[in-house]
């Protein structure tokens, strides 16, 4: 699978309760075992009047209809070329 990084507009997102974020978590569960096809939800972060998750799908499509289906935007969905970080500085 390909992994897929999503920005989501939302405005107030960094000002969103625990709750509302175990919300959106459920929905975004319930959404991914909807799609019937290989889907996993790795990661989000919260961030200004933003979230960035990262998924793993087989194509853009994917994660656009998760999206539809959980009732979050997905405002920009772009498939992750690379990964870097300390770890990668020393061979």
């Amino acid at each position: 699978m390909k992994r897929y990084l999503i920005e989501r507009d939302i405005p107030g997102a960094a000002g969103l309760s625990a709750a509302e974020l175990t919300d959106i978590a459920k929905q975004s569960n319930a959404a991914v075992t909807s799609l019937g096809v290989p889907y996993r939800w790795i990661t989000s972060y919260v961030a200004g009047d933003k979230l960035y998750c990262l998924h793993e799908a087989e194509d853009a499509d994917a994660v656009r209809e998760h999206a539809r289906r959980g009732g979050f935007p997905a405002d920009l969905v772009v498939e992750v070329a690379g990964e870097f970080g300390p770890h990668t500085a020393t061979p």
